[in-house]
């Protein structure tokens, strides 16, 4: 009894863990979907433009833009989970531990500077940064920069969507700031169940409230994640004041972009080969914290 709840334990376990994978993909591909109706369909010209061969430009710019946002997102995204971030496979060194070193007991075996257990992954990453819910899968030394770009991407694409939106929301609020119009904004789900508008009108609200709110959401964390990566720290180091891995703004750059910084972020295939192995780190600065002078 004991060994098959454990199995059905597991197995919860695992479908929580990929249920926000599959939650991300949902929404990024019905956006996506959305989109592309709204520019095929809802197009913003006269019937006679439609026609016009500046109606097929705009079309094919349009579609060829968030297409090519949608296939960065998913590559970036791919690449991330399927690079290992961890010390498995990897050689730590001799018997000669520098500053900076610590034991794992959960792993046992010592690890380098900035790398720390991963309760959730159940292992050591390089680099450690943090644990991403969104993907299941540990931020680290080696996959930095899909997880950074998949946020650069994700970021135009849903504002992208939120301007292509914005004609939703005029739609909607056209008889004014009704009560109607507002709890169809922000609470489309009650009016969908009530009874008070059709399903079509749910889906193009409820798309829109979720490319506003994904659009502030995913800033918040590109922008804190770009300021990270200027300042030289991950996201652990952040809480202290101190940055001794700080090697200046555009060497911070490369040690998370690779030498092909300026245009590696246009196509995850573009290679990018990172300065450093993950184990050894050049000290800028005091690695203990500054004593405060005693009155």
């Amino acid at each position: 009894m004991t060994s098959f709840m454990s199995r059905v334990w597991c197995k919860v376990e695992s479908t929580g863990r990929q249920l926000p994978i599959v939650l991300n993909a949902v929404l990024v591909f019905s956006i996506t979907a959305e989109v592309s109706y709204l520019v095929l369909v809802e197009a913003p010209f006269e019937p006679e433009q439609k026609k016009s061969d500046w109606s097929t430009i705009w079309t094919g710019l349009h579609l060829f833009a968030q297409y090519f946002m949608l296939g960065n997102i998913t590559w970036n995204a791919s690449l991330f989970v399927k690079t290992n971030p961890s010390i498995r496979g990897v050689f730590l060194g001799g018997d000669t531990l520098g500053q900076g070193w610590r034991y794992c007991y959960n792993c046992e075996t010592h690890t380098p500077p900035r790398c720390s257990h991963c309760y959730d992954c159940n292992v050591c990453v390089l680099r450690r940064d943090h644990h991403c819910v969104f993907f299941g899968q540990c931020v680290g030394f080696h996959n930095y920069r899909y997880f950074l770009t998949c946020l650069l991407f994700m970021w135009a694409g849903l504002l992208y969507a939120v301007v292509m939106n914005a004609e939703v929301f005029i739609f909607i609020l056209k008889e004014g700031v009704t009560f109607h119009s507002v709890m169809l904004l922000l609470v489309p789900w009650i009016m969908l169940v009530s009874g008070q508008v059709t399903t079509r009108a749910f889906a193009f609200a409820f798309i829109a409230d979720t490319c506003v709110v994904g659009f502030l959401l995913v800033a918040a964390f590109l922008f804190f994640h770009v300021a990270l990566m200027l300042r030289g720290q991950t996201t652990r180091e952040w809480y202290s004041t101190r940055r001794p891995y700080s090697l200046g703004t555009m060497a911070n750059i490369r040690e998370c972009l690779g030498k092909n910084w300026y245009f590696c972020w246009l196509c995850p295939l573009i290679p990018s080969p990172l300065p450093g192995d993950g184990i050894n780190f050049k000290v800028t600065a005091s690695l203990e914290p500054k004593k405060q002078a005693v009155h």
